[in-house]
């Protein structure tokens, strides 16, 4: 008897199982497709947080005041405060031919001295997530450094040791312009070239596009891994993927970023700048595709003004393997660089004396 009562049971035991199932699916899928885009929507801290990962601190615990333990020589660590009131942290990279000056100079004045050399600078501006310190910025301040350059990095606000004020789109590219007019005061002319990477080259392209409307160039800006706009960015990001079938996408994450002044609109903003413009992409990389940097090339060539010195687009290989952030690695990059450099500091110098 005690036999037969049991077999029924053992028979709805996987009906139990599958509703079961069944209920957790559909909960996930309530929470991901419903709530998630719902949440996104509406909370501006999400959005805030989702671009500009400021929250990912990497490397952990780092003291920015030692950059040799992140690899780097010949390297001054500083802090200015903006207009705003905002603290960027920041390091003045020397030319590899004043390192061995530098371990027996320290002081600020000395530091400040050698951006006066007529040394080409480059001012970095980085993507999202990380500070200055990061890996792949290091190696790039080291190509860049071997080329005898100065190197100027900062941390925006809320990254690195920056003051830890709420990022926005207007903040940021308010400490690039900040920085921008800095490096300018203290260069004595020499050339000024600007670098981003990912989100810097919206930052970047935003900022210059402001100074320009003051009179004011850079001798170059070189943009890798570049996007058109961030609208088309999430639309292309892989986390947006598995949220790009439902019919609520747009309205639930593309459009309340834009309405929120979260746009990078670098596709007008170059139209804007004068300066002669590099892209470098890679074809693999996964995170900024590699058509949207041709997309804001094309778009330079379309929409720029017959004053405009020029722009170049320098594409690597997929199989290279460098993705979204290692192509510091090229061995033909410091060539690219120093034509760029040279050709820009050419084509500056005779829009000056027009």
């Amino acid at each position: 008897m005690r036999l037969r009562m049991l077999l029924p049971s053992r028979r709805r035991l996987p009906r139990r199982l599958l509703l079961g199932s069944a209920k957790v699916a559909l909960a996930i899928c309530v929470f991901l497709f419903i709530l998630v885009p719902l949440m996104f929507r509406y909370s501006y801290t999400l959005q805030r947080s989702m671009l500009f990962l400021n929250f990912v601190r990497w490397p952990r615990n780092f003291n920015y005041s030692a950059p040799e333990k992140a690899g780097l020589v010949g390297v001054r660590n500083f802090y200015l405060t903006t207009d705003e009131g905002v603290k960027l942290g920041v390091w003045h990279i020397l030319p590899a031919s004043l390192i061995n000056e530098s371990k027996s100079e320290h002081s600020e004045d000395w530091f400040n001295t050698q951006l006066k050399d007529e040394r080409p600078v480059f001012l970095y501006m980085h993507g999202n997530s990380g500070s200055r310190a990061a890996a792949h910025r290091v190696e790039l301040y080291k190509v860049l450094q071997n080329l005898d350059y100065h190197v100027v990095a900062f941390d925006y606000r809320s990254y690195g040791d920056s003051s830890p004020v709420e990022p926005s789109e207007r903040g940021l590219v308010s400490d690039g312009v900040f920085m921008f007019k800095w490096v300018e005061k203290h260069i004595n002319g020499s050339p000024l070239f600007v670098w981003g990477h990912s989100l810097g080259t919206g930052v970047s392209s935003h900022a210059l596009s402001l100074l320009s409307a003051e009179g004011k160039e850079s001798h170059g800006l070189v943009l890798e891994s570049p996007f058109n706009n961030i609208r088309d960015e999430l639309r292309a990001h892989p986390l947006a993927q598995i949220f790009k079938i439902l019919p609520w996408f747009e309205s639930c994450f593309v459009w309340p970023l834009y309405n929120n002044g979260l746009k990078f609109d670098s596709d007008q903003h170059v139209s804007k700048i004068l300066a002669p413009v590099a892209i470098l992409h890679a074809e693999d990389d996964r995170i900024v595709p590699f058509y949207l940097g041709e997309r804001l090339f094309f778009t330079m060539q379309k929409k720029r003004s017959k004053e405009a010195l020029g722009e170049v687009f320098l594409k690597f290989d997929g199989k290279l393997g460098y993705g979204h952030k290692f192509i510091y690695k090229d061995l033909a990059l410091p060539n690219l660089i120093k034509d760029f450099v040279q050709n820009g500091t050419q084509k500056f110098n005779r829009l000056m004396h027009k």
